[in-house]
């Protein structure tokens, strides 16, 4: 199949609604209450076409990551096509539901589309030695250390290694070779920290 601007990827189930404990059991996970079938979709699947209009390196075969969209809610799915469904790309992030891809022939993962990936990083909090401080409410992520860019957080002179901060409500989770990271925006990054030596 030859798409214009669109991967498509083959998946199982777009749910994952089963665990396995140590022993080896298969335990079902019911994703109908609270979150959960936001928090245990799938966003990750094998290429099967690619977009035609697009150069993005990426090979039928290789490991798509994508936005957790093209499986909610019945998902994306591709007309007439079992199991398969459609990513939209876009050379900008917010149109661009192609996250990252990893390559079959070298393992290697980069970044598509404007998206960067970072990992957490600890956040202090404020301390005092007379009162103890307790917060009510999780404390929001701010900053993540950068694992994968993309060529416009490249431009930005962003690396990996990095310690950044983003914007409130950037920590949008997701799993990457079975690593939790934050998908950001490169336009969502504010400030690279850096580091004060006193000689």
């Amino acid at each position: 199949m030859k798409t214009f601007d669109l991967f498509i990827v083959e998946l199982e189930k777009t749910v994952n609604d089963t665990i396995t404990t140590d022993s080896g059991l298969e335990l079902y996970i019911e994703t109908k209450f609270e979150n959960a079938e936001f928090d245990y979709r799938v966003t990750e699947g094998p290429v099967v076409a690619v977009p035609f209009k697009y150069d993005t390196g990426v090979e039928v075969g290789d490991t798509l990551y994508f936005h957790h969209l093209v499986v909610m809610q019945e998902g994306q799915a591709l007309t007439g096509v079992d199991n398969n469904y459609f990513v939209k790309y876009s050379e900008i992030a917010i149109g661009n539901q192609a996250i990252a891809y990893k390559s079959k022939r070298t393992g290697e993962i980069r970044c598509l589309g404007g998206w960067t990936l970072l990992e957490p990083v600890d956040e202090e909090s404020q301390k005092s030695e007379v009162i103890e401080l307790v917060e009510l409410n999780e404390k929001l992520p701010t900053k993540g250390r950068v694992v994968y860019t993309c060529d416009e957080s490249d431009d930005m002179g962003v690396q990996p290694g990095d310690v950044v901060g983003f914007k409130q409500n950037r920590d949008y989770r997701i799993k990457i070779d079975g690593v939790e990271m934050y998908r950001t925006r490169a336009e969502d990054l504010l400030y690279v920290e850096e580091e004060v030596h006193n000689n």
